[in-house]
């Protein structure tokens, strides 16, 4: 008998062979291709949003549905799609996800009401809870080689930072050139080739086949997340004070904490505890978490200043973005493949939370009659650069070292925190943002065009101050979790026996 964990190298006779180093190249294309298709669903809406609702002629009431039924059914169910991926298979997983998701986009594409449409954002965020955990997980388990494994998780990584910028591009050039539609159907595209990719290139291994499902704890865990997710978009429609908004974040708590229960006694836990155990990895876990909620600072208000303050077009938006997702695309390079293994994650992601903070104070900077060139773009590079060592050396200790039958779930755990910390970062933000506003309008004239832009403004750099509050919580917390030193396997990861 002997026993090992993902990131040993060393290998059994009873193990697949390695995919050759070109095919491992080939599968990491594909794989990043479904990440994006995933990612991008978060924000591609977004921008096309006023043309679907002008279309349908729904509320302004039920706007927000379109985007909470993705975030509500993705968050709640990623536990669900990892363990899924582990039990039945990482490529059957992935390309159910992939063909699954293809096709409720071209459902919603062709949506005739509003019904229609946001029963079809439900089922995307189903279909992306099974795809996202498979897609990461198929990662962590093809890059075993420590060099080639940092190369790959940073252009994953910077795929999942910078993808929602890329949504909001992409969102404006085909809402622009074509409608509103397309950004719907632009996944069938994007589909078929990693279709055709998964299927030829990735082999059906199950690592946890004699593993069940854990029904109860896929209930809770589900339950929660749910009520999490969804007490905090209450937040933004209702109010903090709102029954609908703390009742259900106290039943989420009160599930996930059933849930955390229910996996010390579980004979087949959803979550082995022993994945959150190590501490890097739990550190990890919260830098995701943090990074997500601040992120939304960036896109979602500064979406708003470039377009009705500065008066850009839903393409031009996106395109402004572009040095941002450069940026943290380079310093995802840098990160993961040369930093973290020369000084270690305690140095690193410290670090890209304490620069990310110094940009998004920056940017606070911006007023009624400033430029993207001076008060804007120095600012996104910035914070690129600081996020872009942050998520993906974060995601890549998050997965490192864990056993291959807990590759999917352990994978779906980074998933559910960077959503989890999206939904807390948009209700959060939106909150002060809106409460700022109020209160600068208070005693003014409300009606001059002048002080309605300047409490706007008010409104951008509170969320902005809040969201540098937030990276500089995670510089401190990261320092204070992550071990020193530079990370090396760890002797009481999980390990894969094989007989």
């Amino acid at each position: 008998m002997s026993s090992k964990t993902l990131t040993d190298g060393a290998r059994t006779g009873t193990e697949p062979a390695p995919p050759a180093s070109a095919r491992k190249w080939w599968i990491l294309a594909v794989v990043a291709l479904a990440q994006l298709m995933v990612v991008l669903d978060a924000t591609i809406v977004n921008i096309a949003l006023p043309s679907a609702q002008a279309d349908l002629g729904f509320s302004d009431g039920n706007r927000q549905w379109i985007v909470t039924a993705y975030a509500l059914a993705f968050a709640s169910l990623l536990l669900l799609g990892g363990r899924t991926a582990d039990l039945f298979g990482r490529k059957t997983a992935f390309l159910v996800g992939v063909v699954g998701f293809a096709a409720v986009s071209a459902l919603g594409g062709a949506a005739t009401n509003f019904e229609m449409l946001v029963t079809a954002r439900a089922l995307q965020g189903a279909f992306g809870a099974l795809l996202a955990p498979a897609a990461l997980s198929l990662l962590n388990t093809t890059f075993t080689d420590a060099k080639e494994r940092a190369k790959a998780f940073s252009v994953y990584g910077a795929i999942a930072g910078a993808g929602g910028a890329v949504g909001l591009l992409l969102g404006g050039v085909l809402t622009d050139a074509l409608d509103w539609r397309w950004t719907l159907y632009v996944n069938v595209v994007i589909a078929v080739l990693a279709f055709a990719g998964g299927w030829i290139l990735l082999t059906n291994h199950r690592d946890a086949g004699n593993s069940k499902l854990d029904v109860p704890g896929t209930v809770l865990v589900a339950a929660g997340l749910f009520s999490l997710v969804y007490g905090f978009s209450n937040a933004e429609t209702h109010d903090w004070g709102s029954p609908a908004t703390w009742g259900f974040l106290i039943a989420g708590g009160v599930l996930l904490v059933a849930f955390a229960w229910w996996q010390t006694r579980a004979e087949h836990p959803l979550l082995p505890l022993r994945i959150l155990l190590d501490r890097n990895r739990a550190a990890s876990f919260f830098a995701v978490l943090i990074s997500g909620a601040g992120m939304f600072g960036v896109f979602l208000f500064l979406t708003y200043y470039l377009q009705l303050n500065l008066g850009f077009s839903p393409t031009k938006t996106g395109v402004a973005f572009l040095p941002m997702v450069g940026a943290l695309m380079v310093a995802a390079q840098l990160g993961t493949t040369v930093l973290v293994p020369r000084m270690g994650p305690k140095a690193v992601i410290p670090l890209g939370f304490a620069i990310a903070a110094v940009g998004m104070a920056w940017l606070t900077g911006i007023g009624v009659g400033s430029d993207y060139v001076s008060t804007v773009l120095p600012q996104l590079v910035v914070i690129g650069i600081g996020l872009g060592l942050v998520m993906p050396p974060a995601m890549q200790m998050a997965t490192g070292g864990v056993a291959a039958e807990d590759a999917g779930v352990a994978s779906a755990t980074v998933n559910a925190m960077q959503q989890v910390g999206g939904s807390i970062g948009t209700a959060l933000l939106n909150t002060l943002a809106a409460s700022a506003a109020t209160d600068y309008l208070a005693g003014r004239d409300a009606t001059s065009k002048l002080v309605q832009a300047q409490a706007t403004i008010e409104s951008y750099t509170t969320a902005f101050w809040w969201s540098a509050g937030l990276f500089a919580a995670g510089a401190v917390i990261a320092f204070l979790l992550f071990r020193r030193g530079v990370p090396q396997q760890d002797a009481h990861a999980a390990p894969v026996v094989h007989m």
